[in-house]
């Protein structure tokens, strides 16, 4: 395997951190391979998630949300052909769009892996009902992929020291309560966080909040009612999402609803306690030991995130 392709549909912050445990993995398991992102959406790792170093090199076809759209048939051959010589010795599919999935596969292959279908484009099938890439992977090439996951010591040490700087003692426990898509109704009210961040410090627990600098109405309002909170962000010259996972590392718990941040507050592996509402928890839930998930529609049996109670989320505290 010299030249491996991976194809993302999902175009969000969280969608690409949710794939770092399958990328490192992978870049483990084929030291010698070069990895290719294809993307339908903006490459995040060449973006707002350098700071990782991920490190794959983007295959820019030209072609706006690639996938999305039928005329990509025509072209997708002819443009890869234009920006790469030669066969991908192996292309990973990870979404599971018919019309992506037949698009993609036009692109010259050795090897193509995708769950479309239940498997109905891959060019070798297997015997796997589970929806982990890195599992029917392993099938996939008959050898064992080992699961590796991201290391928050590999950030620089720039960004480390800041994070030490800006947080340096203990017992925080982080809120992250901002949603990036405003079309789905996810944000807990902010006065159940704030009622929430009051009862820990009773606890004493710092509140930390982590909210984007320039929401300056916000901040003041949280402000107002938690005097006591720490906005860490607001105190530094750097601002990325590594930065976010950074200072999460030095968090005691993190408190979140379903957005970018957390994702970014998972890969510093700490006891999380995440809200779900009309989203699902079971794909977007950070998969670690240490996460507790409270999803209104299991245990109140309704979408709206609000019938999650203050008394629920401090329980598990």
């Amino acid at each position: 395997m010299k030249k491996i392709l991976i194809y993302n549909s999902g175009g969000g912050l969280g969608d690409s951190i949710q794939l770092f445990p399958l990328l490192i993995s992978l870049k483990g398991h084929f030291r010698k391979s070069k990895f290719y992102y294809l993307g339908a959406h903006s490459n995040h790792f060449d973006g707002k998630l350098k700071e990782y170093n991920i490190n794959l090199e983007t295959l820019d076809l030209g072609l706006k949300y690639f996938g999305f759209r039928w005329w990509h048939m025509l072209m997708a051959r002819k443009r890869t052909s234009n920006k790469f010589s030669g066969k991908f010795d192996l292309i990973i599919d990870l979404q599971t769009k018919f019309r992506n999935s037949l698009i993609l596969k036009r692109i010259p292959h050795e090897s193509f892996y995708s769950r479309t279908l239940g498997g109905f484009f891959s060019s070798k099938k297997i015997q796997s009902s589970s929806l982990n890439h890195l599992e029917n992977l392993s099938l996939f090439i008959e050898e064992d992929i080992v699961e590796l996951d991201f290391k928050v010591n590999k950030l620089s040490k720039e960004i480390l020291k800041e994070a030490k700087r800006l947080l340096p003692g203990s017992n925080y426990v982080g809120f992250s309560i901002t949603q990036g898509n405003e079309y789905r109704k996810k944000s807990w009210s902010i006065y159940k966080f704030t009622s929430l961040a009051n009862k820990i410090l009773s606890k004493d627990k710092v509140p930390v909040f982590f909210i984007e600098k320039n929401k300056i109405d916000l901040i003041n309002k949280i402000k107002n009612q938690v005097p006591s909170a720490i906005f860490p962000e607001l105190n530094s010259n750097l601002s990325c999402p590594a930065l976010v996972t950074a200072l999460s590392a030095r968090l005691n718990i993190a408190v979140s609803i379903d957005n970018g941040i957390m994702h970014m507050m998972s890969l510093a592996n700490i006891p999380m306690i995440v809200l779900f509402g009309p989203t699902n928890s079971k794909k977007f839930a950070p998969k670690n030991n240490f996460t507790k998930v409270l999803d209104s529609k299991i245990i109140h049996k309704t979408k709206d995130i609000n019938s999650i109670e203050v008394d629920e989320v401090l329980s598990l505290i």
